[in-house]
């Protein structure tokens, strides 16, 4: 059997189909509009809404991210306690540093602050915190971390 032979012979019922399917689409169409319509303003509103949720969701993201990546650097450090305590005079010559500030450096590195170094040394506040600076001035660092560890590597404390 052909097809226009099976259309023939069922065109009634097709044409039928056809035209039903026609009228529904018409009619979904003319519904959707009339929604539309009668809620155009909610319609707008809505898509406004959603359009600025959107927007906003993004700009959170976006200012939240950080700008700088935090990168750890594990260091391994090694201590000789081993070995016997022998003191670079020649580098405590060539950097200046007198007696007091090196008794300061000590107190520093056994992990005092600076008013329970004052009290130790029976000084000012004020002393302690020039001799810091004039250490950290003739040994080129910033911290005191810096400065103890530098220190114990050239030798001139324990």
């Amino acid at each position: 059997m052909t097809i226009w032979k099976l259309f023939s012979k069922h065109r009634t019922i097709l044409l039928y189909g056809a035209g039903l399917a026609l009228l529904l689409f018409l009619l979904k169409w003319l519904e959707l509009r009339f929604l539309i319509f009668d809620h155009a303003l909610e319609v707008y509103m809505g898509a406004i809404a959603v359009i600025f949720t959107a927007l906003g969701i993004w700009l959170a993201l976006k200012l939240t991210r950080p700008k700088v990546e935090t990168v750890i650097v594990e260091k391994e450090v090694y201590i000789n306690t081993d070995a016997e305590f022998v003191f670079n005079e020649a580098e405590a010559a060539r950097l200046g540093i007198s007696k007091r500030e090196l008794e300061v450096l000590q107190l520093m590195a056994g992990g005092f602050s600076n008013g329970e170094i004052a009290e130790k040394l029976f000084v000012s506040l004020h002393t302690i915190k020039t001799h810091s600076s004039k250490l950290f001035e003739k040994m080129d660092v910033k911290r005191r971390t810096q400065a103890i560890e530098q220190a114990k590597r050239s030798g001139l404390i324990r």
